[in-house]
């Protein structure tokens, strides 16, 4: 089940919609703020979008400085319907990305709340050793009338 996870995980890709610069670095990029825009893969109609902070200098340009844990999740229904592909679990990670050299990793991660017929979305930062308890979460109420396909 976890390389199931890992698999869908890995074939969701980012794609960028925006930056800003927060500090200036004379060789390398610049410090800045991404803005990504990730559709969910087993939810056709939702797309969130991440900011979060990627460190420039020769470090960060070559892939060697590791991002801070610092991120925000807006997840929206960008479609004029929802179109499920099958039964969700409750939980589910759907993107995972290598936020540096070695061990940590940024997460989405999708929780179904039937109670409510809502899609909750977290974002989150791990590492190998120690994570980082900041977070966000975001939430998607689906009408009443196309209720969530539920993996019990």
């Amino acid at each position: 089940m976890l390389l199931a996870a890992t698999l869908v995980a890995g074939s969701v890709h980012a794609e960028q919609i925006g930056e800003v610069s927060t500090v200036f670095r004379f060789l390398g990029k610049n410090d800045r703020i991404v803005i990504e825009a990730y559709d969910d893969p087993k939810v056709h109609g939702i797309t969130c979008f991440v900011s979060r902070a990627r460190t420039g200098g020769i470090s960060g340009t070559v892939g060697l400085a590791e991002d801070k844990s610092d991120a925000s999740i807006a997840c929206r229904q960008v479609g004029d319907t929802l179109q499920f592909k099958g039964k969700l679990p409750q939980q589910e990670n759907v993107f995972s990305e290598r936020t540096s050299i070695l061990f940590k990793r940024l997460h989405i991660v999708r929780v179904v709340d039937p109670a409510r017929n809502t899609l909750v979305y977290l974002t989150y930062s791990d590492k190998l050793i120690d994570g980082s308890p900041q977070n966000a979460v975001t939430a998607v109420p689906v009408p009443r009338s196309n209720p969530i396909p539920f993996a019990k």
